[in-house]
């Protein structure tokens, strides 16, 4: 049975749905059959700030209030590529490449683990001019969202969370393997270069596609292209890579309980229950995890990088959440 909180919260929330389903459908702004960025445009878009962690690349869409999408591992920001059309109306929305991912150039000797990541983003929000940001969430993405909301709660507005590390799995234990060929100097060559010249091997149950992808036909060819190309093309790149990875071993998360609930940014938890590398038992941990809860959602035969693949529900999703926002709960 929910308590008096959790059924004003679930009564609010599809409130809210329901009226913002209408709206965004008449606007014409956020609709499941709007296209996506091709990789040409999407690198076209592609701009560098330049800060004292190296030159950060990002793909910046729309005006307004920012919005700040953090992209998986071994992805990069090409993952929004159809979230960000669907929410250029509402967000000035930015997708990040983080450091020692895809197109960012990382400064000499600068570390890449989840704490400087954190650093790197505060650094990117303040070279943009962003005070607070509305943050969407995926993988490793999502436990530098959550550093990012328990240390400076000030710059997260709201928080989109979709599948991703927590304090009581991270890293899962199917990141081990990748997290010792990593530390061998040996992941990249032997699992994203094999992936990357055999896209067939790619989108098998062997690969990327059957571990993280409900659809067989990904990842597409230009997103193999897109994640893997760079991590393959200097030996620089993949130490970097490499480097990520092997930073994914301590658990980043530990210690941040306290500070997650006594947030007061609106987090909302969206969830693929068919993902073969967070457990399930994460949703559970979640739905309690945080101060000012807009629930959770399931979604069934998801798997961990469902955003790329339905991103529409990343667009409604986000603009509810938008939507219920005001400066009074935030001071609740």
């Amino acid at each position: 049975m929910l308590n008096r909180r959790q059924f004003l919260a679930a009564s609010g929330w599809a409130g809210a749905s329901l009226a913002l389903s209408g709206l965004v459908t008449a606007a014409g702004g956020v609709q499941a059959d709007d296209p996506a960025l091709d990789a040409n445009t999407f690198h076209g878009l592609r701009r560098y700030a330049r800060t004292a962690f190296g030159n950060i690349a990002y793909v910046e869409q729309g005006h307004g209030a920012a919005a700040l999408f953090l992209h998986g591992f071994p992805l990069n920001g090409f993952q929004w590529r159809g979230a960000l059309p669907r929410l250029a109306p509402y967000r000035r929305c930015i997708a990040p490449d983080f450091l020692g991912m895809g197109y960012t150039q990382v400064a000499e000797g600068q570390a890449v683990g989840p704490d400087d990541q954190v650093g790197m983003l505060l650094a990117l929000m303040d070279t943009l001019g962003i005070a607070s940001a509305d943050v969407v969430a995926n993988d490793s993405g999502g436990a530098v969202a959550q550093l990012l909301l328990a240390r400076h709660p000030e710059r997260v507005r709201t928080l989109l969370l979709t599948n991703c590390d927590t304090e009581i799995d991270s890293p899962p234990p199917a990141l081990l393997p990748v997290i010792a060929l990593a530390r061998e100097g040996r992941f990249v060559e032997e699992w994203l270069g094999r992936w990357h010249a055999d896209r067939t091997l790619a989108r098998s149950a062997e690969g990327i596609g059957g571990m993280c992808y409900a659809d067989a036909a990904n990842p597409s060819d230009e997103a193999i292209d897109t994640y893997f190309g760079p991590l393959l093309s200097t030996q620089q790149r993949t130490d970097r890579a490499h480097a990520y990875a092997i930073a994914l071993s301590r658990n980043a998360l530990g210690g941040t309980a306290e500070a997650l609930r006594a947030s007061r940014a609106p987090v909302r938890v969206v969830w693929g229950m068919a993902d073969t590398i967070f457990a399930p038992k994460n949703v559970d941990y979640l739905e309690a995890a945080f101060g000012n809860s807009r629930g959770i959602r399931r979604l069934v035969g998801s798997k961990l990088f469902w955003p790329e693949e339905r991103p529409d529900v990343i667009a409604r999703e986000a603009m509810v959440l938008w939507n219920t926002w005001t400066p009074v709960a935030m001071r609740r």
